[in-house]
């Protein structure tokens, strides 16, 4: 992963926190008694006050997530308010990562034949040629899936828990292992939390399994092993509860950890204490790195300038994060001259923007490190043309029934939490080829065989995602 480009911010300049990359919702930083993150490399443990309770010891990176008066804890560079984010505005059906209104039932599922899938809808894996289960190529030819399916690896999706009674999700989801670290005494499933880590499962290690009138979807890397690290309780979270999420993955082995949350900062918090912070992501992303594991994060959904004296994307923009911006299609599968050719849906002239065009909402920036497909959205087409919903991503969701009981389906979703996943199911495509690489040659080897849009690298760093040149090139160097 290249360095990226370090910007200066200006002395006593505040920030405001918004813009997740999870989705729409709002961010805050906790204050009096509440929670804040310790840098151990700042402060002697011993100094900590015992009425200081601490939440999370990830001494291993040589940081503490605690809870009381953060005043009474060493210097201003030695602290950092704790992240709080409110996913809230999630639920008020902005068209980033919401779901298209169907997307809840089989019914919504159907090829141009009448024949059930719902792999048509799935350009991001098609665009890939994943599978021969999704598309034909043109004369035949080799698809990624003959060569690995990501066997023998292990992904952690630290997000809203994962719903592992999908059955495109069976037997995909280790649930020995999977975890809750929010303390809300629930286990690791969604729990009220929403269906985003399930959304972002499907999208690594969809099996195509269901057997239902709507047929299934098909994940990046569908024999990869999914740990469901939930640490959204409801609709609230903690920056703090995802490093913890970070730190458990690496410590059971994980390949990758896949994190679509994020949060933009701007205008509020202090100069030293987002100084702070940053340098503590940053350490406990240095551990996990050195245990193996790759940290793929989404850059966020604000259309930033990653780059802007006043901006900081957290946790993108801190060393040893892996970050990934959003592209997708203008027009996939809404009917007109080549509704009925399936093998035109991609290259056709329905097209109006191709699947590499960076997403309206996508930040951007040198702290991006690949684009992939996130999905792509003409909100105006939105209004009266239900087919403009296929641009977005879908994959595997759950559903809540007035009960609260979940159920299993499909959705649509955009956002760089959508493009996230793509890449960490390339790492485990990567590692099931070349089990002893090190993090910096799975991100170099990305990056290397990444093709370069028209764009150019402000929204796509070092290019799109090219996962039959990726597997390609691993694949040479099995054993090496």
């Amino acid at each position: 992963m290249r360095q990226h480009s370090r910007r200066r911010f200006l002395e006593g300049a505040g920030v405001t926190l918004g813009g997740l990359a999870f989705g729409t919702g709002n961010v805050s930083a906790t204050t009096d008694d509440e929670r804040f993150l310790i840098n151990l490399r700042k402060v002697d443990r011993s100094d900590v006050p015992d009425d200081v309770e601490i939440i999370h010891d990830l001494s291993a990176a040589d940081v503490l997530v605690a809870r009381g008066d953060q005043t009474r804890v060493g210097s201003a560079t030695a602290t950092a308010p704790d992240v709080k984010i409110d996913r809230s505005d999630d639920e008020t059906g902005a068209v980033v990562e919401s779901e298209g209104p169907a997307a809840a039932g089989d019914s919504a599922s159907h090829n141009h034949d009448g024949a059930p899938s719902n792999t048509e809808y799935q350009w991001d894996k098609r665009e890939q040629a994943v599978s021969a289960e999704l598309t034909d190529k043109p004369g035949g030819g080799k698809f990624v899936h003959d060569t690995t399916t990501g066997e023998g690896t292990r992904v952690a999706v630290v997000d809203s828990g994962v719903y592992d009674d999908h059955p495109d999700l069976e037997g995909v989801v280790n649930a020995e292992l999977s975890v809750n670290i929010t303390g809300d005494g629930f286990d690791f499933r969604p729990n009220g939390a929403g269906n985003h880590g399930t959304h972002v499962a499907g999208t690594i290690a969809a099996t195509n399994d269901n057997d239902g009138p709507a047929g299934g979807v098909l994940g990046t890397a569908p024999d990869t092993e999914i740990v469901a690290v939930r640490m959204f309780s409801g609709l609230e979270g903690y920056a703090g509860d995802g490093l913890a999420g970070w730190e458990y993955a690496a410590g059971i082995g994980c390949d990758a950890i896949n994190y679509s949350v994020g949060y933009t900062v701007a205008d509020t918090v202090e100069y030293p204490s987002l100084i702070a912070l940053e340098q503590m992501i940053s350490q406990v992303a240095e551990y996990v790195r050195s245990q193996g594991t790759v940290i793929v994060n989404s850059a966020g959904n604000s259309s930033l300038d990653m780059d802007a004296e006043n901006i900081l994307s957290l946790p993108t923009e801190a060393d040893g994060v892996f970050g990934v911006s959003a592209t997708g299609p203008i027009g996939y599968g809404w009917g007109g001259k080549h509704s009925d050719n399936e093998a035109k849906w991609l290259t056709g002239n329905r097209l109006a923007e191709p699947t590499t065009e960076p997403a309206f909402y996508t930040n951007y920036g040198s702290a991006v490190d690949v684009s992939a497909g996130g999905g792509n959205v003409d909100q105006e087409a939105l209004a009266n043309n239900p087919d403009a919903y296929n641009d977005l991503v879908y994959s595997t969701v759950n559903v809540s029934g007035p009960d609260g009981e979940q159920t299993a389906s499909y959705g649509w979703k955009a956002g760089t939490s959508m493009a996230a996943p793509q890449v960490t199911g390339a790492v485990a495509l990567v590692r099931s080829l070349r089990p002893d690489a090190s993090v910096d040659e799975i991100e170099s080897l990305i990056q290397e065989t990444a093709n370069m849009p028209e764009a150019g690298e402000t929204y796509h760093g070092a290019g799109h995602l090219d996962l039959e040149a990726l597997v390609q090139e691993a694949s040479k160097k099995k054993g090496k």
